[in-house]
């Protein structure tokens, strides 16, 4: 019998399980269905060319999608300790204010307005260049500044500022909008997951027990209280009972799978998946966002990225590099370079994000050049569709039916694709001409909105950022309150990215790093961190939007 049991590894997971566990007096149980992190490729920063691959992942995919020719997507999610934190790109951004403020104002989560959640950005970060009202060091995520960008890294910036496009040294600062490198979840050239920060330090606690490849099955509800998990153990299950609370950080399509497979969720659907309904809660696995991807593959003049160090003399040279000095392409995150723009011109807050890819082919499915290639992806930020996670049956071996229903709304259409005509523009501009030969695609001959359209059914992907599939709120289809507690049942809370009632503008790693630093507190009966102060900052100030 533990006091706590978290359901997933994950960044909410890893940052719940050290903090609470920092009172001796309680016990915590972390469970991880994926397995450790001690391979080498989870370490190097560039080790996220293998992740969307297969590597420490379920293997899921969408159901098609309905708005985009019936596409069936990858859709990578983590099966290994630090969860997306283990195999993401390691971009360290955290959105914009007014994210956090319509959560609070707007979704009626009072407490987690932007002032209310940045110390708890603050208390996480071990931040290497910046300490200012907004970063803060010491914490267990260190963040860090690419350390050998390339020239064409620095010829993109150039390029998007004669666009038009500011340059900005810190996205997570005064203002989002603008160009530049990327702050990154990396410490002295190694990645910087939650499984490191968090839990390698901690690992001989006493108190806190992390098991790995144990596959949550069902919450275990009582008489309207959660007081324990089944959990797959060999051919078999086990029970696990524990005194005070169950908190479900298994991610935004893990969570609400779980919670269904639970009896919790919409009745309808449970008993047509053959789940006894335990808690009738038709909001779980609804108001899932997703952000898109669309994105421009150039040709290179020359060997400017990283696309032929699979050679074998680069290689080894690669491996030199970065053994001897920690740098070279081993210590590159391959998406360091990039930033925040308007697709809507009405819009005061970016609503489109770039990543500069120094190669091609670096993510599952997307088309590798045969000679040195460089990729922008666009992603538009702020979707108003909404698509589900929803059971296959009562099984929990079957994957789950991740339908983000994706260009539901003819607004997130036409932006993404406004997104990619200002990609399109940057890649042509005069600083980039040296290391461009000619964009392959979309290829110049593609132009109209049909077109556009067309190539993005046949070519866009996930940006990896699921959220919102068990809200937080008060009105009728939220799954938890504020407080994190789930509506109607006692003992049992969700403290993860599936909590958001809106998808942040930007990487999600940050912000579900966030939820679980902020849901220790709340957790533990802990006062909330002192609301942050920015003297004369209003979040209702942005960047002017030039005209074009």
């Amino acid at each position: 019998m533990v006091d706590y049991i978290i359901t997933g590894g994950g960044p909410a997971g890893c940052a719940l399980a050290a903090r609470l566990s920092e009172d001796p007096s309680v016990s915590v149980l972390l469970l991880e269905a994926g397995g450790s992190d001690r391979h080498p490729l989870f370490h190097m920063p560039a080790g996220f060319a293998k992740m969307t691959k297969g590597i420490a992942s379920w293997g899921w995919s969408t159901v098609p999608q309905q708005h985009l020719g019936g596409r069936v997507m990858r859709y990578t999610q983590a099966k290994v300790i630090g969860g997306g934190s283990s195999i993401n790109a390691q971009l360290y951004t955290r959105g914009n204010p007014a994210d956090y403020d319509a959560w609070a104002y707007e979704e009626g989560c009072p407490g987690w307005s932007y002032a209310d959640v940045l110390p708890y950005f603050r208390r996480a970060e071990d931040n290497q260049r910046f300490a200012d009202a907004y970063h803060a060091s010491g914490g267990p995520i260190g963040v860090s500044v690419p350390v050998n960008p390339l020239p064409i890294n620095e010829a993109f910036i150039r390029a998007a500022q004669e666009y038009g496009i500011p340059y900005n040294p810190d996205f997570n600062g005064a203002r989002q909008a603008g160009i530049g490198h990327y702050q990154v979840t990396v410490r002295d050239a190694r990645r910087s997951s939650a499984a490191v920060g968090y839990l390698r330090p901690i690992r001989d606690r006493k108190n806190l027990t992390v098991r790995t490849g144990a596959a949550v099955l069902r919450i275990l509800v009582e008489h309207g209280r959660a007081v324990g998990v089944e959990i797959a153990e060999g051919t078999g299950k086990t029970t696990i009972r524990c005194e005070r609370e169950v908190l479900v950080t298994s991610g935004a399509i893990g969570s609400p799978r779980l919670l269904q497979l639970s009896g919790i969720g919409p009745a309808d659907h449970l008993s047509a998946a053959g789940v006894p309904v335990v808690h009738d809660l038709p909001g779980v696995g609804a108001n899932l966002q997703d952000h898109l991807d669309l994105y421009v593959i150039c040709e290179c003049t020359g060997d400017h990225t990283y696309d032929n160090v699979a050679r074998l003399h680069r290689t080894l040279w690669a491996g030199t590099q970065y053994i001897l000095f920690r740098k070279g392409p081993v210590a590159s995150t391959l998406f360091e370079t990039g930033g925040f723009w308007h697709a809507d011109r009405n819009d005061p807050n970016p609503d489109i994000q770039f990543h500069l890819g120094l190669g091609s082919g670096i993510e599952a499915g997307v088309a590798r050049l045969k000679n040195a290639g460089v990729t922008l992806n666009t992603a538009y930020l702020r979707p108003r569709s909404r698509g589900t996670v929803r059971l296959k049956s009562a099984d929990p071996a079957d994957h789950p039916l991740i339908d983000p229903n994706y260009w539901a709304d003819p607004r997130d259409r036409a932006l993404s694709i406004e997104g990619l005509r200002i990609g399109r523009e940057i890649m042509r501009q005069k600083a980039l001409g040296p290391f461009i030969l000619a964009e392959r695609m979309p290829g110049p001959g593609k132009a109209s909105e049909q077109e556009l359209a067309d190539y993005a059914f046949a070519t866009c992907k996930t940006d990896h950022h699921p959220a919102g599939t068990c809200k937080m709120g008060t009105d009728a289809m939220a799954v938890v309150a504020p407080d994190l507690k789930v509506h109607g049942l006692e003992g049992l809370r969700v403290c993860d990215s599936s909590i958001m009632p809106r998808v942040n503008s930007s990487n999600t790693n940050a912000p579900t790093i966030m939820i679980g630093e902020k849901a220790s507190d709340i957790v533990a009966g802990k006062p909330p961190l002192p609301a942050a102060n920015l003297p004369g900052r209003s979040f209702a100030d942005r960047d002017p939007v030039p005209a074009r």
